[in-house]
């Protein structure tokens, strides 16, 4: 089939065209993808409508930070808290320089870095949501990301309406040292503020959760939920059995592994987070009253 013809290292040759043998050529490129799961290939667009997750084996492949708060709020949600930019405190540079890292990523995603906020509803409840970027320096956490998150507690405990964070990080922003770190004990701090003031807190934990994220905030929440086959830990298991020398146990630091352990709640389906998210908020508002 010349729709599948590769040839000088694409999928098209003359688009829309005639190709050398008379055969009409054309773009496929960018419209398949495999999946992770079961290796099959599946139609982008479909994938997209079924909210990105395989329709052949439940795979859930990765959302941007714009795509969970579409999924989540209520259409009239409102983004907050935005343009706040990093200053490259350490002036850091290794391969490249950190601030040419920080240019690729704002074109590549649009974002500032690697954090969204947002207010808006959930069913009936008035909810602050931040959803993590993973496409932006893989969702690593510095300090624009700790601001930002901090300021959605603060603007959870000052409104009282429930805090919801969605976690997808490698972990902490190694290109900004220990400000990166102190983002760990200031969000937590901010986060013992917030379970003072009783107000509800949610954190959803996508694929992948790892590091700094795991080691604060992401393993905070009053209920700590995770999407299927969702990596989440400190330390990666490839890093881990270099370290022990042992062969990890099957699905070892999976979501389902993690609920079987007693470190998560529940684990959802992407289909049923919103509806899961918005009864989870009618016992934790009543609890709270």
């Amino acid at each position: 089939m010349s729709w599948f013809k590769r040839e000088d290292g694409d999928y098209e040759s003359n688009p829309g065209g005639d190709g050398p043998n008379g055969e009409r050529n054309v773009r496929t490129e960018g419209l398949w993808t495999k999946c992770l799961g079961c290796r099959a290939v599946l139609y982008k667009p479909e994938l997209e409508a079924n909210l990105n997750v395989c329709p052949k084996c439940q795979h859930h492949f990765k959302l941007g930070a714009r795509q969970r708060i579409e999924l989540l709020l209520e259409p009239g949600f409102e983004l907050v808290d935005g343009g706040l930019r990093s200053n490259d405190p350490l002036n850091f540079t290794d391969v490249k320089p950190y601030k040419k890292r920080l240019r690729a990523a704002q074109e590549a995603t649009g974002l500032d870095d690697a954090i969204l906020n947002a207010v808006g509803k959930i069913g009936r409840h008035s909810v602050v949501l931040s959803a993590m970027e993973y496409r932006f320096i893989g969702g690593s956490m510095g300090a624009v990301v700790g601001e930002t998150i901090a300021r959605a507690v603060d603007r959870a405990r000052t409104t009282r309406n429930p805090l919801i964070v969605v976690a997808a990080s490698g972990g902490a922003r190694m290109m900004e040292g220990v400000v990166s770190l102190m983002q760990m004990a200031k969000i937590s701090s901010a986060l013992a503020q917030l379970d003072d003031a009783k107000v509800p807190y949610i954190c959803v934990l996508t694929d992948p959760t790892t590091g700094g994220v795991t080691a604060s905030f992401a393993m905070l929440g009053d209920l700590n939920v995770a999407e299927p086959g969702a990596l989440i830990g400190f330390a990666g298991p490839r890093v881990i059995e270099q370290t022990i020398r042992q062969k990890l146990p099957e699905g070892f630091q999976r979501s389902e592994f993690l609920l079987e352990k007693g470190f998560l709640d529940a684990v959802v389906h992407r289909h049923h987070l919103k509806a899961y998210l918005d009864r989870a908020l009618d016992f934790l508002s009543s609890s709270a009253a």
